[in-house]
């Protein structure tokens, strides 16, 4: 057996730039931004502006708290990003019946209304082709031969979705002791109702990968490529649990023994209590990582580009006791690491992985992102204030790495820079040369000068928009994944700035 060489992965060998932005955020006249008109004229927009990535967060069935990071499955789709249009076009929703969805706010996402309104639609196109007893909808492919090629998580996590439904939305720890345990209760027949909810989520997911699949051909097409996120961890309430608990630290009940997060640092004296259930890795090892490799083969499908979430919990990660109410009292456990990426690499070798390597990094961690090779991160908004020896400032930027003016968990970078202190602000304005009157577009043009082989921005940056347009903030309960921009917006943004960003964008070699 010949010996293993590395880094394992060594993709990032090109200047690139892109763009920053959830299909939630799109426009649309349904309430959430879709897979429809405005994500192909989005791509349009890049192609003419020469940004060639486009930047997307986890695209997973959201729950409670409306998180892309806690999905109710780590495989499926989210049947909010469907386009409805071609519903419409072939019958299956009558155009009337969109008004409670036209009603919608058009500047922001109201989960809370959407989901009132939008699944009732969505079962009755279900109901309608159902009765036309097609095996297929429009170019999509056959509706059989899709729930084959994704039989190994698809009919787990319909069925998940419908038992669910039929108590009243619980978890699945909350459920009768029959359908708590998954051996027992993929065995048991389903009431004729709660089945036909299971058969409607396994068209969802057919439209959803489908759809995704245009997009991607299309963006691919314009020489745009798609990143999306993965999430390192996968909810409680989630069908991954639920249908493997032996891949997971649960008690004989199904409850975690220790949960996810990360310990008192700098900005929280209580560290972060994810909550999320920790994975038996000794279980994935011994299955050769079969689950992680199916995990990202799937996101392969998604996506051109995958960002692994939380990179540093691939080397150790910091386990809570499940009764404690902070994450202070936890502990770092070591983790497989290089052994868990060395399968990945043999069964996905033209896989391009990016690590997500923000916050307190070990020396450990660091020297495991080195053996694989993904890129790492460095976000402008962390750099300024301190000493020159802050690794996101970009004079210590290494070519293998991906250079951010902010990501989805920051402010925008007008309402950051409005917020700091006067001596930050004088130290940005020294470092780079400026006056500070258009800082979103500083950034911009210094991530772009960057030596990092990759260039990333938020649309909200580009369109230097305040505060008022942040995606997400951390620890906040509510009101975050609602920003949404209009469709002006992207014909206003690509009149007045295509030309020069596609300049700049030359000058500097990407």
């Amino acid at each position: 057996m010949s010996k293993r060489t590395y880094p394992l992965y060594n993709w990032l060998n090109e200047r690139t730039a892109g763009a920053l932005l959830h299909f939630s955020s799109l426009p649309s006249d349904t309430g959430i931004g879709n897979m429809g008109t405005a994500a192909y004229r989005y791509i349009d927009f890049m192609h003419t502006s020469g940004l060639q990535v486009w930047q997307i967060c986890p695209l997973g069935p959201t729950g409670y708290g409306d998180s892309p990071y806690q999905c109710f499955s780590a495989f499926a789709g989210n049947p909010y990003f469907i386009d409805l249009e071609p519903l419409v076009a072939e019958g299956l929703i009558h155009a009337d019946e969109l008004e409670p969805l036209k009603a919608l706010p058009k500047d922001k996402v109201d989960y809370g209304w959407l989901y009132s309104v939008f699944w009732p639609l969505l079962q009755k196109a279900f109901n309608r082709f159902k009765v036309s007893g097609a095996d297929h909808f429009r170019d999509y492919g056959s509706l059989n031969t899709f729930k084959k090629k994704q039989a190994n998580w698809l009919k787990d996590y319909t069925r998940y979705m419908a038992i669910k439904e039929q108590f009243g939305g619980e978890c699945w720890l909350e459920w009768p002791a029959e359908y708590r345990n998954y051996s027992q209760a993929k065995k048991l027949k389903l009431s004729e109702q709660t089945q036909t909810v299971a058969d409607a989520h396994e068209f969802y997911q057919y439209l959803f990968y489908a759809q995704l699949a245009k997009l991607r051909d299309y963006a691919g097409s314009q020489g745009v490529e798609i990143l999306g996120d993965v999430p390192i961890f996968v909810a409680l309430d989630s069908s991954d649990v639920w249908a493997h608990p032996e891949l997971f630290q649960l008690d004989k009940n199904g409850r975690p023994k220790a949960v996810a997060g990360v310990p008192p640092d700098y900005f929280s004296a209580d560290g972060q209590l994810w909550g999320n259930p920790l994975y038996d890795w000794s279980q994935h090892e011994s299955t050769d990582f079969a689950w992680w490799i199916e995990r990202i083969r799937s996101n392969l499908e998604f996506y051109d580009i995958v960002r692994l979430d939380h990179f540093r919990g691939f080397e150790s990660y910091w386990s809570v006791p499940a009764k404690e109410i902070t994450a202070r009292k936890g502990k770092w456990i070591q983790c497989p690491g290089l052994k868990l990426f060395t399968a990945i690499k043999a069964a996905c070798p033209e896989a391009k992985l990016i690590a997500e390597d923000l916050g307190v990094i070990t020396d450990e961690v660091n020297a495991l992102r080195e053996a694989t090779g993904l890129p790492g991160m460095a976000v402008l908004q962390f750099a300024f204030g301190g000493e020159s020896d802050n690794a996101y400032l970009p004079h210590n930027y290494s070519r293998n790495c991906i250079a951010y003016s902010g990501t989805h968990d920051n402010d925008t970078t007008l309402g950051w820079y409005s917020e700091l202190d006067e001596d930050t602000q004088d130290h940005i304005r020294r470092y780079l040369g400026i006056t500070g009157d258009t800082i979103s577009w500083d950034l911009i043009r210094t991530a772009i000068r960057s030596n990092a082989y990759m260039a990333i921005f938020p649309l909200q940056d580009l369109m230097s928009l305040g505060e008022e347009a942040r995606l997400n903030t951390p620890g906040a309960p509510v009101g975050n994944w609602q920003w949404r921009y209009q469709a002006h917006q992207i014909d206003e943004l690509e009149f007045n700035s295509a030309p020069y960003l596609r300049e700049q964008l030359f000058l500097y070699g990407r």
